[in-house]
């Protein structure tokens, strides 16, 4: 339900409820129109707005980080040989999926963002597993062919999803 406007911005008096970030970001750029117009109030509105906006980007940066957490250990396993960590990254993927699945439940305007997520996540967390493998002597061209081939989805990262161990 529309509920007002301010200088061409849109108020939904539901976004708070459907999309916590998205109405953060609205917040923000509310304060900052209202700072602009010279509201008598006796508030800090710059801060105000930045601490209100930083609020949805601390929620994007948690799901970033279990986001994080499936890449790297998907890599692992798809591409380091050895054998003894694998049951600690399979649980690793279990758990930061749960993560992600309570994240999106509990803030659905998460979701839409998710893709944009996976895309910056990837190039970065590909390069700290390309790292850790080469210093633990292992191979990390498939690290590199993963990345050639697009990475991986939305799918393969929120789903049941796991890939083949390498050969020997």
């Amino acid at each position: 339900m529309s509920v007002g406007r301010l200088q061409g911005v849109n108020l939904d008096a539901d976004l708070y409820e459907t999309d916590f970030v998205g109405w953060t970001e609205q917040q923000a750029r509310l304060l900052r129109a209202a700072a602009a117009q010279r509201n008598n109030l006796a508030l800090d509105w710059d801060h105000l707005a930045e601490e209100v906006e930083d609020l949805g980007k601390s929620y994007r940066r948690a799901l970033a980080s279990h986001v994080g957490t499936v890449i790297e250990h998907l890599l692992k396993l798809e591409c380091s040989p050895a054998q003894d960590p694998r049951r600690g990254w399979l649980g690793s993927v279990r758990r930061a999926r749960t993560e992600i699945e309570s994240w999106l439940a509990d803030e659905p305007g998460l979701r839409p963002r998710l893709p944009g997520i996976v895309a910056e996540q990837m190039p970065r967390t590909a390069r700290l597993v390309t790292g850790l493998l080469r210093d633990a002597g292992e191979p990390a061209e498939g690290v590199t062919a993963r990345l050639q081939a697009g990475g991986y989805s939305v799918e393969q990262i929120t789903g049941d999803w796991l890939p083949p161990e390498p050969a020997p």
